[in-house]
């Protein structure tokens, strides 16, 4: 799944053959953490197999959900660089294995010029999709939100996989928590994307039938 990722594909053989000769497999069973919120950074992740959700608690104990992940996502690097503690936890949707990548080599790698500039372009990728996701929730429609998410996830959220995922592991109750909408409102949302063969829906999956009706209705 790292070769559908052009992030790493597109990293000097050497480099790449350094991260995964360093890194160890770990492996998650379904509600098992990754890491908490305030944990001290270990290491940069990738999802080998299966999906993983980020999320913290609100004041009132409810969960929010900011992402779910899937194969060949690359994450983690953020607490790396500036040495803070996690700032939310990451919980195995169901039977995942993810790449751990050690704080050490991670610290090596960045004396790399190369190295250093991809986690960069990382970084921006990162922070342009933070920005849409700041204008969507105030200029566009809920329809428009719902379809641009779903895109986000199809193309691993920050357009790092090389073709869009059809089978998104993704629950409803999940989307709408990323969305900050009522689970009743994203229902009736993508039963209408479902109508127009645009996704079909299924248990704690959706799947993309038409990512050209999904940027249709991104508008």
């Amino acid at each position: 799944m790292l070769k559908s990722n052009p992030w790493f594909t597109a990293l000097p053989q050497a480099v790449r053959e350094t991260m995964l000769r360093e890194s160890e497999i770990v492996r998650l069973r379904r509600g098992e953490m990754l890491f908490r919120q305030g944990d001290p950074p270990g290491g940069m992740y990738a999802l080998v197999r299966g999906a993983l959700k980020v999320s913290s608690l609100r004041e009132d104990g409810r969960e929010a959900i900011l992402v779910v992940m899937e194969a060949g996502t690359w994450f983690g690097e953020i607490s790396l660089i500036d040495g803070e503690p996690r700032t939310h936890d990451a919980t195995s949707v169901g039977t995942s294995e993810v790449l751990v990548l050690p704080r050490p080599v991670f610290d090596a790698l960045m004396e790399r010029a190369d190295f250093a500039r991809a986690v960069a372009s990382m970084l921006a990728s990162r922070l342009r999709l933070t920005y849409g996701m700041v204008e969507d929730a105030n200029l566009r429609s809920t329809r428009a939100r719902v379809a641009r998410r779903l895109l986000l996830l199809a193309r691993g959220n920050a357009a790092l996989v090389s073709a869009p995922r059809p089978h998104l592991t993704v629950s409803q109750e999940a989307l709408a928590m990323m969305l900050g909408i009522s689970r009743q409102t994203l229902s009736k949302e993508l039963k209408l994307l479902e109508q127009q063969d645009i996704i079909r829906i299924g248990y704690r999956c959706i799947e993309v039938i038409s990512e050209a009706g999904l940027r249709e209705a991104d508008c």
